[in-house]
């Protein structure tokens, strides 16, 4: 069950805040720095399953709180339950979590506002769009602690150059955020003032947008990227026409004829077959 409140309290791994169709999601372990122990995956998947049944959501922020993003795995945690049975239960449920980000159709912008770290540094690449505070560090370090980042080099090879890529995975070297906007790796890094300023813009912006628009737009993003260039025009040639025989894009057509502002509905229809 979604947890809708704005006081941050120790007693909840995730919390929820819904305001005009956006659902701020905050991490919310700061005295272990978000660390990503089993519970608090299990509660960010609960928390997104519940933002995907919900047609008011048009938008999601992924944010933390106290002074890091996220370290990554909770390394105490797995040093207590060193054995196979763990570790495979443990690595499947955060590839759940991050599976279940890409499969959202809501966009999801991070919010980061420190130091985001192996898995960390995976979930910010996982997510659609990210914005960090300039001071924020990011790094995949589990090499300087003897472990390969192997589950975060999958995002983060898909995100960034290669090159650049093993570098950060073989060295667990950190990137400034200016590095990691010249990389991809996020879209904006601003002064830790301006944070919060600067992920709502976005995340307004994009859930003034059509529903369906937004829905039919993150699929077929993500989906055509492992296609060959023809099967990849033709599965965008279908998309544009199904997107082009919803309601509110004969709207945003008419707006257009009429030189006037569209107004979409206000239903999501991400549930939509």
């Amino acid at each position: 069950m979604s947890t809708n409140t704005s006081s941050l309290s120790d007693t909840k791994f995730v919390l929820r805040k819904d305001t005009d169709g956006v659902a701020e999601l905050t991490l919310n372990r700061p005295k272990q720095y978000n660390a990503l122990s089993m519970q608090m995956l299990e509660a960010i998947i609960a928390e997104l399953t519940a933002i995907e049944k919900d047609e008011t959501i048009k938008v999601v922020i992924l944010g933390a709180a106290g002074k890091a993003f996220c370290p990554g795995h909770d390394l105490k945690e797995i040093r207590n339950h060193r054995n196979r049975t763990f570790g495979d239960s443990l690595f499947a449920k955060c590839t759940e979590m991050m599976l279940k980000i890409r499969s959202l159709q809501q966009p999801v912008i991070a919010k980061v506002q420190g130091v985001a770290t192996a898995a960390g540094c995976q979930l910010v690449a996982t997510c659609d769009l990210a914005i960090a505070a300039d001071h924020a560090r990011f790094a995949t370090s589990g090499i300087n602690y003897g472990i390969y980042c192997s589950t975060p080099a999958v995002p983060l090879s898909r995100t960034i150059h290669p090159k650049k890529a093993l570098e950060m995975l073989l060295t667990g070297e950190f990137l400034s955020a200016k590095a990691a906007k010249e990389e991809g790796l996020i879209n904006k890094a601003v002064p830790a003032e301006e944070l919060d300023e600067a992920v709502w813009k976005m995340a307004s912006t994009i859930a003034q947008k059509a529903p369906d628009a937004l829905r039919i737009g993150k699929t077929m993003f993500y989906e055509q990227m492992s296609m060959d260039l023809e099967s990849a025009y033709a599965y965008a040639s279908d998309k544009i026409v199904c997107n082009i025989l919803e309601p509110d894009a004969k709207e945003g057509l008419d707006a257009f004829a009429e030189k006037r502002k569209p107004k979409f509905s206000q239903e999501t229809g991400f549930n939509s077959n």
